[in-house]
């Protein structure tokens, strides 16, 4: 609205001034207003869409989902974008349906199709009675593969999107906050622009201003309107360019240039930003609650420990029945795969890292064809892997023998599969009754491979008469199971992961591990990381707990005993909702990793969500706001970093622009009052807002993070977004402009042995070279020394040098164009001076001790005492 008014200005001022001087004179004034107004519309435009672009960029990657599709004969990862009808496409628990296709063959096999049709059941899809699969739906439980027979704008989902139009410009909490605070100021600035208006007119009206000759302007309303005209037009433009240098518009883009600028470095520093919210919040972070597998460790598994009743065993040891029963729960119970190259080079193997390691172990170890055994035996039914029950099952025929025998395989949690057996075979191939003692044997043997990190995996079978009214119930039964082994598997930690978890313990964040592997690997793998004390694993009771102990306690045990815990074992989905909801009910902001369907409605209920790229369902990446591409825990103290950083430069550039707007306001004020004109013009305080909103945001918005930043504690949610040390900051520079500008104002003339125009134009660049210094100040808040690490930020360097330029072309090139003059030498080295001592002040100041308490929370107990 300004701008407009401004516009309007410009275009009589315009006018008149044509019509007064004529064409080669008159133009100046109003012309120069046009020149300025476009300017800086067009700067803030080139901004803004710079950063769309950006934006629209990082959206597009966000949404390059990988499938696992069926390619040259083998299983190999593809671009959602690279899917062409005739694929084949296979699909698991968790994954987006990427197109339109036909059921090919499965296990338990149900899709989510509420993003479809907004019903909430999962359907159940087969070949003969619902085959179809639809684009946008997800997979709820089993497995499956599917031929591609539409995609893109051809599928369901593109129809449906094709006619929604979405809204982009999500507003994050921040960018709200600083509307409200720009808002504020704009009326504050309104307020002013209001009291100069209404006492310049008082004073030309009254003949108590002067022309540039010295003579009285107002000589009566009936003597020379076109000059009373010209006169009123300079004051309302005056006050409405006011109120422009107040509006602080910078304040949102800087917002967006520091979200676009943290979005692309942190894409580079492994972490994808799904919501522009998360980049703030995660700075205010006070706990993170991480999975283990994957994050804290490399995810490579290896089985390196097997166990067959209680003796530890090689591939020699095995007996012939045995090695088949291994076999088959190894080949059929499995979701990945093994593919072998025509070359006759090594096997490749592919599923989930746990998978892959057992596939492996049974292919180098035990000698298993996989091919011969799929030739040999036909599925019945399979149990796929669900977090509730920690285990899944297979039944199976031969084909060849035993027709009349199904074969009925568990794999999954030690513990839990033993607890199911009521029997177990020795390396001898004798299966012996499991009785209490020989239980409790096993139980050590499954501890002990937990304290030495590793994850436990059990085999257990059964054989049942193959009768067709119980064959579909076959894996229903899971009593009276025959324990075939235990494997261990070592997952070793990521080696940067203590160090990251020392980072954030610094920086005042609480780290909680969160995972499904039994207590004794958790506290294993937690003292490796740094989590637990590494002398005593659980160096304080209640530190370490079972997911059903944590779902067990009352709501009250529940808030006094979470902020104790450090490790949380055997946790379900449910465990850790309830985690995240009971740390937020507390005042934490929480941030939260997760991997799989079952973790969505946790990454959903935290403040930030961080899914994993490599291991995370498309359920998991959808519902979170971070995506961590390479699955580290340095990756997620990484994205808290950038995330303080995104709060900091903005805090930065909040303190630089108030500082200008403190003092344009304060020196055009008190000019107008006493004086009756202002020593800045119009095109001078539209320049001043192009160089402290733009490029005074593009300075100080993309500032790297430092290391300084994890050594302070956590932002809290109501913490105000100007501190008191910004306030000290911005009000003993803004005194120091306003005392210096002023007594050039008042006694400029006399003092400097200039004219008028010549004082009016050093005041101009001396205020401008003011903010150029003052930039160097706002890099940091309470460093002392602020030139640390500046000719690393090429962009800051660049930016003060064209913003000095730009200035000298201003005076001393552009002069009717600015109404300025030309400065000499000396002139130039008083504004230079002058603005040189805001760095002596700003170094100053920073020794002046503010306290915690926020300054307005006083005015609000002043208030309540006035009330009583």
């Amino acid at each position: 609205m300004t701008i407009i008014i401004l516009l309007a200005c410009a275009a009589l001022s315009l006018t008149f001034g044509i019509r007064e001087h004529g064409p080669k004179e008159g133009w100046y004034e109003g012309g120069s207003i046009f020149v300025a107004v476009f300017l800086v519309i067009v700067v803030s435009a080139a901004s803004n869409f710079r950063q769309e672009r950006q934006f629209d960029k990082l959206s597009k990657i966000s949404k390059d989902i990988k499938i696992d599709v069926l390619r040259n004969g083998r299983r190999q990862k593809a671009s959602i974008f690279d899917a062409v009808v005739g694929d084949v496409i296979f699909l698991n628990i968790g994954d987006q349906i990427p197109a339109d296709g036909l059921f090919i063959d499965g296990y338990s096999f149900r899709v989510d199709e509420s993003s479809m049709t907004g019903e909430s059941d999962h359907v159940e899809v087969d070949p003969n009675h619902n085959p179809f699969l639809l684009s946008g739906s997800k997979v709820a439980d089993g497995s499956s593969r599917m031929l591609v027979v539409s995609v893109g704008m051809n599928t369901s989902w593109g129809e449906m999107m094709s006619s929604i139009t979405r809204d982009s410009n999500e507003q994050t909490p921040l960018q709200e906050r600083l509307n409200k605070l720009t808002s504020s100021i704009g009326k504050v600035g309104l307020t002013v622009a209001s009291l100069v208006l209404g006492v310049l007119l008082v004073r030309y009206f009254t003949g108590n201003t002067e022309d540039d000759n010295g003579n009285r302007e107002f000589k009566g309303v009936d003597r020379n309107l076109n000059d009373n005209f010209n006169s009123v037009l300079r004051i309302v433009s005056a006050a409405v360019t006011i109120v422009v240098v107040a509006i602080p518009e910078g304040l949102p883009l800087a917002v967006t240039l520091t979200l676009a600028y943290s979005m692309k470095r942190m894409m580079a520093d492994q972490a994808m930003v799904r919501k522009l919210s998360a980049c703030e919040t995660m700075g205010s972070a006070t706990v993170i609650c991480t999975d283990k597998t994957g994050t804290l460790t490399l995810n490579q598994m290896t089985v390196t420990k097997c166990c067959v009743g209680f003796e530890e065993t090689t591939k020699h040891d095995f007996s012939r029945n045995l090695v088949e029963l291994f076999y088959q729960g190894v080949a059929f119970n499995t979701t990945g795969t093994i593919y072998k190259p025509k070359s006759g080079s090594s096997l490749e193997y592919s599923g989930s890292p746990t998978e892959k390691a057992i596939l492996s172990w049974a292919v180098q170890d035990l000698g298993m064809d996989i091919d011969i055994l799929k030739q040999n035996y036909t599925v019945l039914q399979v149990e796929t892997f669900n977090s509730d029950k920690k285990r899944s099952g297979v039944s199976i025929k031969n084909n060849i023998s035993e027709k009349n025998i199904i074969y009925v395989h568990w794999k999954g949690a030690a513990e839990m599969v033993l607890a199911l057996c009521s029997s177990y075979y020795e390396l001898t191939g004798e299966i012996k009754t499991m009785s209490d003692e020989k239980r409790s044997q096993f139980e050590n043997i499954i501890q002990g491979m937990a304290a030495s990190s590793l994850r436990c995996i059990a085999f257990a079978y059964k054989q049942i008469e193959d009768d067709n009214s119980i064959s579909k119930k076959n894996l229903k039964n899971e009593e009276d199971l025959t324990l075939l082994g235990i494997v261990g598997m070592k997952d070793p930690c990521r080696p940067g992961a203590r160090k990251a978890i020392q980072s954030c313990r610094a920086a005042g964040v609480d780290i909680k591990m969160i995972t499904g592997d039994n207590i004794f690997t958790a506290k294993a793998i937690a003292a490796e990381c740094g989590i637990l004390e590494s002398n005593n694993q659980a160096a304080l009771p209640g530190e370490v707990i079972e997911g059903v102990e944590f779902r067990n306690y009352t709501d009250e045990e529940r808030a006094e005993k979470v902020d104790i815990i450090r490790v949380m074992a055997r946790s379900s989905p449910l465990d850790k909702l309830l985690m995240v909801r009971c740390l937020k009910q507390k005042g934490h902001v929480v941030a939260v990793t997760g991997d799989g369907t079952n973790d969505a409605p946790a990454l959903k209920e935290a403040d930030v969500g961080l899914s994993m790229g490599i291991q995370g369902t498309e359920v998991a990446k959808e519902s979170s706001d971070i995506v961590i591409l390479d699955d580290d825990f340095s990756s997620v103290a990484t994205v808290l970093l950038w995330g303080r950083c995104v709060y900091n430069n903005i805090q930065k550039f909040i303190q630089f622009q108030l500082t200008v707007n403190v003092a344009a306001l304060v020196i055009n004020f008190i000019a107008a009052v006493s004086a009756g004109n202002v020593p800045l013009t119009t095109v001078q305080l539209l320049w001043v807002n192009l160089i402290m909103d733009t490029l005074g945001a593009l300075a100080l918005a993309t500032e790297r993070p430092s290391k300084e930043l994890m050594h302070n504690p956590p932002v809290g949610r109501i913490e105000p977004l100007i501190t008191n040390i910004m306030w000290r900051n911005i009000l003993t520079q803004a005194l120091y402009q306003i005392s210096v500008l002023l007594v050039l104002q008042f006694k400029g003339r006399s003092m400097l042995g200039v004219d008028e125009k010549t004082k009016n134009t050093i005041i101009f660049n001396t205020f401008v070279m003011c903010q150029v210094f003052n930039e160097f100040n706002s890099r940091s808040l309470e460093k002392k020394n602020v030139f640390k690490g500046v000719l690393r930020n090429k962009l800051f360097v660049g930016i003060i040098a064209v913003t000095v330029v730009l200035q000298a072309v201003m005076v001393e090139l552009l002069k009717k164009f600015a109404d300025t003059v030309r400065l000499s030498f000396a002139e130039w080295g008083v504004c230079l001076a002058i603005a040189a001592v805001t760095w002596p002040i700003g170094w100053l100041v920073k020794f002046v001790p503010v306290g915690k308490k926020p300054v307005f929370s006083y005015l609000k107990l002043l208030r309540c005492g006035s009330k009583t």
